[in-house]
């Protein structure tokens, strides 16, 4: 059956659905459930580990404390996805060290929890890898494939100044991802 969580729990499962009395239909439905779990986590941890974040940061451990500006029930509401569904953007601004990576970090981790794909990047490494495909002529082709991915992070926005021609890349690349798909985006503000 192809179903590793069944065959390890089977008999642990067994022996609780005789001392509780359990039906066959319970004690089928909780092997299952174990299976759908177990082949949840190691989807989302595939997920994770594909999506290129910078660490492994939670909303659970964000310092609200440390972050006083922050407010403690916009994150809990972001960390809802409602933006997902709505196919809204996020945006964190503020100066250096206010943690925006962070929170943009849990927010991705938490959607690919959720089964959404993520892919997390800097600005500058998104325009390296679109230049990267504009040069070997397939930039179509990778505008294309990143549309098809629901969730986008572009970290460190207006860091780092573009060239022109960079720059013609990233408006592309966000410009042919809005409205079919969703951004979190971090960017440093000072003053």
């Amino acid at each position: 059956m192809k179903a590793p969580a069944v065959r390890d729990s089977a008999a642990r499962l067994a022996e609780r659905a005789r001392n509780e009395g359990w039906s066959h239909e319970e004690y089928l439905a909780a092997c299952l459930q174990r299976e759908v779990a177990a082949r949840d986590f190691h989807g989302a941890e595939g997920r994770i580990r594909a999506d290129r974040f910078p660490s492994r940061k939670s909303l659970e451990d964000f310092d609200f404390d440390h972050q006083r500006s922050v407010k403690r029930e916009v994150i809990a509401h972001l960390g809802t996805l409602e933006f997902v569904a709505g196919k809204e953007n996020v945006i964190f601004l503020g100066p250096p060290g206010t943690c925006k990576t962070h929170l943009a970090t849990g927010l991705g981790i938490r959607a690919c929890q959720a089964s959404h794909r993520v892919v997390f990047d800097t600005a500058a490494q998104w325009v390296t890898r679109l230049a990267e495909a504009h040069q070997a002529g397939r930039l179509s082709e990778e505008l294309t494939r990143l549309g098809r991915i629901p969730l986008i992070v572009v970290d460190e926005v207006g860091c780092i100044p573009f060239e022109p021609e960079a720059a013609n890349l990233f408006f592309q690349f966000i410009s042919g991802h809005y409205e079919r798909a969703w951004a979190i985006v971090t960017s440093a503000v000072t003053g």
